[in-house]
């Protein structure tokens, strides 16, 4: 027992020993007595980069491309034109329709998916990532055959290839991205201030709205944004379930495709430079605000 203790002492001098030891010493090799050589990352870092670098250039080339094959005639004529200024205005109404949709249905579910444990959750959360997953076209075309049983045959003439079908088509794909933005956001704010409330007489409503809620915000702020630029460029569904009629359900990402259809490229351009502006706008808006940064 007493060599026991003598060596956990002798053990313990000598870690005091070394903590006073300056750094010079303490990173020499005790083999070699030689200062250890530390490689260098610039080739680690400089092909960081370029991998990076290559895909930004790639962004930024196409602006510039769309950019280089336009004039500012061309963009002028796009926007005095009646199809397209009246898209422009449909655009912006049912993104923000959309937006509003997915966000009444983010916010319960990414909290109720956050806070809960229970049977079949991973089921319900693949689920929820379906509109994510599949193609565009396929989200489309399934909406306008669920709009061939009832209840929904009921008010199919009223919805499909209608202005109801564009902000349907839009929410049903920009939602399970607030959804999983949303989900996040709760997962991110520590689950013990809802249980410090509730010990001090809140119900679990009073601790949601108030200590949870006011801390969401800038998520369902992320959250917005991200549904309200995710319907501006969605196409796919669309096209398959409201149509691309002129003047009637047509919004600037089926704008592009009429455009291209009738072989109006200058005005097909013009409208994608508006769409990047557009979206552009939001992004900076976002930043502005704080988009708080999310990790999946």
């Amino acid at each position: 027992m007493r060599g026991v203790m003598r060596r956990f002492r002798l053990l313990a001098r000598g870690s005091e020993r070394m903590d006073e030891t300056p750094l010079s010493h303490r990173d020499r090799d005790p083999l070699s007595a030689a200062p250890i050589k530390i490689p260098s990352d610039r080739v680690f870092l400089a092909g960081l980069i370029v991998l990076g670098g290559v895909y930004l250039a790639l962004i930024v080339l196409m602006i510039l491309a769309d950019l280089a094959h336009t004039d500012r005639e061309s963009l002028v004529n796009a926007l005095r034109s009646p199809e397209i200024r009246y898209a422009l205005f449909l655009s912006l109404i049912s993104c923000t329709l959309a937006t509003v949709l997915s966000l009444w249905v983010s916010v319960p579910i990414g909290y109720l998916m956050s806070r809960f444990q229970f049977r079949g959750k991973s089921l319900v959360d693949a689920v929820l990532d379906i509109p994510i997953v599949l193609p565009p076209m396929v989200v489309g075309v399934s909406l306008l055959i669920l709009f061939q049983f009832p209840p929904f045959s009921f008010v199919a003439s009223a919805v499909v290839y209608e202005i109801p079908a564009v902000v349907l088509a839009q929410f049903t794909v920009a939602a399970a991205f607030a959804v999983r933005t949303m989900r996040v956001t709760f997962d991110q704010i520590s689950p013990r201030y809802e249980a410090v409330a509730m010990t001090l007489g809140c119900s679990r409503k009073a601790a949601f709205w108030t200590v949870v809620f006011p801390q969401a915000r800038k998520g369902m702020f992320a959250a917005g944004a991200l549904a309200w630029a995710r319907s501006m460029g969605e196409f796919g569904p669309i096209l398959v379930f409201a149509g691309s009629t002129r003047l009637k359900t047509e919004v600037l990402s089926t704008s592009v495709y009429l455009e291209l259809q009738a072989g109006n490229l200058e005005g097909m351009l013009a409208v994608s430079l508006l769409m990047v502006a557009v979206s552009a706008t939001v992004l900076i808006v976002v930043r502005l605000f704080g988009m708080p940064r999310l990790n999946a």
